[in-house]
């Protein structure tokens, strides 16, 4: 390594990401004999695609600082230790950790994780971001401490068919519920059904609100909303007297700019008595060990599935692939193949 890639927010999008948003960097090799105590350089793996992503890139109070212009742009993934100044990880170890749009990274060690699972059973590293990782920890902790259903349900999952929301369908099943997943093909409809959705419904088709309607003939006890607009509104019309709203996140607005819009048909949320709340994963994560274990359990008994999109062609192709994601055009968790497997056995 004479050399190594990063690429740079430059400039803040006023709605969607343009080719302007990020620029490439290349850097001087680092140095391991650089690092100071407690510190890792790690090669980058995955990275991980998400649509939070899109929200880190305003300049807007979050529940994260904001990317700084002309910072790395923030993400996280799985990455292997070259060199370490930590008594915790071992060169060649694999890791759980936030480098960002890296080739190559200096961490702190006290934020990388270790993979206890990876290598058990079919369980490899790269499931630390799709069926153990972020978006799963969502899901559970949205279904097991924000829904917190009682009594079998009807829950209707929107984004049913991205990482999060197939997490999410997958684990209310698990728990006893009908699910139905709302999504934006019929391809990815039957997909959904073919990992145990009871049924799933495409917002893309003239017939969305009648198939919504036929697909939940008793209302919705529980949606699990990845998207907001128009589909939120179109599940607000359709909830049951005391439904929950497990507000996960909003796809469709995040690049709306000026354009975003809250929901329309809010007094049903008078009228049916409907408890709409917001979460962070981050909110739970002293029980990410518990909950990385019981997920772990179901995957290896085939109750979860995982599926992702791998996009290849190394880390220059992750500006497109956040882009992409926007357009749905991923189907369960995106990731940027940052290095090949071939180039890490060299």
């Amino acid at each position: 390594m004479s050399t190594f890639t990063s690429i740079h927010l430059r400039e803040r999008p006023a709605a969607e990401i343009r080719p302007d948003t990020f620029e490439e960097r290349s850097n001087p090799a680092i140095d391991p004999a650089s690092l100071k105590d407690g510190q890792l350089l790690v090669r980058v793996d995955y990275l991980s695609i998400d649509p939070a992503m899109r929200g880190w890139l305003n300049d807007a109070r979050s529940y994260v600082p904001p990317v700084g212009i002309g910072e790395v742009m923030r993400s996280g993934g799985v990455a292997t230790v070259v060199a370490s100044k930590s008594s915790r990880f071992s060169v060649g170890e694999s890791v759980n950790c936030t480098p960002g749009w890296t080739e190559y990274a200096v961490i702190d060690a006290k934020t990388a994780q270790k993979l206890p699972l990876a290598g058990k059973g079919k369980i490899v590293a790269r499931d630390y971001l799709s069926v153990l990782g972020m978006t799963s920890l969502t899901a559970y902790f949205g279904m097991t401490e924000v829904a917190k259903l009682t009594k079998p349900s009807t829950v209707v999952v929107s984004g049913a068919a991205g990482a999060t929301g197939l997490a999410a369908g997958q684990i209310a099943k698990i728990l006893g519920h009908r699910v139905v997943g709302i999504a934006g093909s019929q391809e990815k409809c039957d997909f959904l059904k073919s990992v145990g959705f009871d049924d799933a419904v495409s917002y893309k088709s003239k017939t969305f609100w009648a198939d919504l309607k036929r697909a939940t003939p008793n209302y919705i006890d529980c949606f699990f909303d990845n998207v907001g607009g128009d589909i939120l509104d179109a599940c607000l019309k359709r909830a049951a007297q005391n439904a929950v709203f497990v507000i996960c996140g909003a796809i469709s607005q995040y690049e709306a700019g000026k354009d975003a819009k809250g929901p329309a048909a809010y007094t049903y949320i008078i009228s049916m008595r409907i408890r709409m709340q917001g979460f962070i994963v981050f909110d739970y994560a002293k029980d990410y060990p518990r909950a990385l274990a019981q997920m772990a359990q179901w995957y290896e008994q085939g109750k979860m599935v995982k599926q992702e999109t791998v996009v290849k062609g190394g880390l220059r192709k992750a500006p497109g692939a956040l882009s992409a994601l926007f357009k749905s055009a991923n189907t369960g968790k995106m990731m940027v193949e940052v290095t090949s497997p071939d180039h890490a056995r060299l």
